[in-house]
């Protein structure tokens, strides 16, 4: 397979934080491929072609070929048939709300189709994607589309909200919840509207999110000689604790995750063992 991540335009910097695409040629038009998104913060958007249709949940339901998912809470998984070619659009966690205009909640642990969601306008984008001539022209039609929703909602993020999204990733999770509400001078009640808005979950699970988040760097980039320490250094009260939010968040344990998938895309692991 074959993925490479591409950088937005400046007028999307603020929203998205990278398109994906990853390619799948393989000859062998019956062989089935299963990934897991799992948790990370963030929403996003997927626009999937093959010769054998779209992506399929875990009931064997198809998927629209063209959607937006929201927040991930818990582990899923998808699968798809035969050669591929798939565009991710991967926001930041406040897109859903400052994009699409809609509550972040209303698709958290969902998907939906943008033909359902947005304006009739778009309603032909998936056709306009199919038929563009290269990978860097679909880009150019959903960044404009992009463009013209942000134009149109003129929502911007609240500065409290902005703040405490930036002060809960850049603390890995670390910083606790007592402390936001105190540095940013907002109740308990006030910050968790605000999240279940914007974010689509609570601030305490968006912060077990981010430490689960940070342990994961760790496991991936090999910085640990005992399970032990990426459950001190993510900041997890013991390894038990650690295990037990891990397999919560992807289904396995961290010994079995890593034997039994291989993440080419972030957050977007392939399982193989099926």
């Amino acid at each position: 397979m074959n993925y490479r991540q591409i950088p937005p335009p400046d007028y999307l910097k603020p929203y998205v934080r990278y398109f994906w695409v990853l390619e799948n040629d393989s000859p062998d038009q019956e062989a089935s491929r299963s990934f897991a998104p799992i948790p990370d913060g963030c929403p996003g958007i997927i626009f999937h072609r093959s010769e054998k249709g779209a992506f399929l949940d875990e009931s064997g339901y198809p998927l629209p070929e063209l959607y937006l998912y929201g927040q991930t809470t818990t582990r899923t998984k998808i699968s798809t048939i035969g050669s591929f070619k798939t565009i991710g659009v991967y926001f930041f966690p406040h897109a859903i709300r400052t994009v699409f205009g809609v509550s972040a909640y209303e698709v958290t642990n969902s998907c939906v189709s943008l033909e359902l969601l947005c304006n009739r306008k778009f309603a032909e984008l998936a056709e306009r994607l199919y038929h563009a001539g290269s990978i860097a022209q679909q880009i150019e039609i959903m960044s404009v589309y992009f463009f013209e929703l942000i134009s149109r909602q003129k929502q911007s993020i609240d500065r409290i909200t902005a703040y405490a999204i930036g002060q809960l990733m850049g603390s890995q999770g670390s910083l606790t919840l007592r402390d936001l509400q105190k540095d940013i001078g907002a109740s308990e009640r006030s910050i968790e509207r605000k999240f279940n808005e914007f974010v689509g979950i609570t601030p305490k699970l968006f912060s077990r999110v981010c430490r689960f988040q940070a342990s994961l760097d760790h496991l991936r980039n090999q910085r640990f000689d005992r399970l032990t320490d990426i459950a001190f250094e993510s900041g997890y009260a013991d390894q038990s604790h650690f295990i037990r939010s891990f397999k919560e968040f992807t289904g396995f344990s961290p010994e079995v995750y890593q034997k039994q998938s291989t993440e080419l895309v972030e957050n977007f692991p392939e399982l193989l063992h099926k």
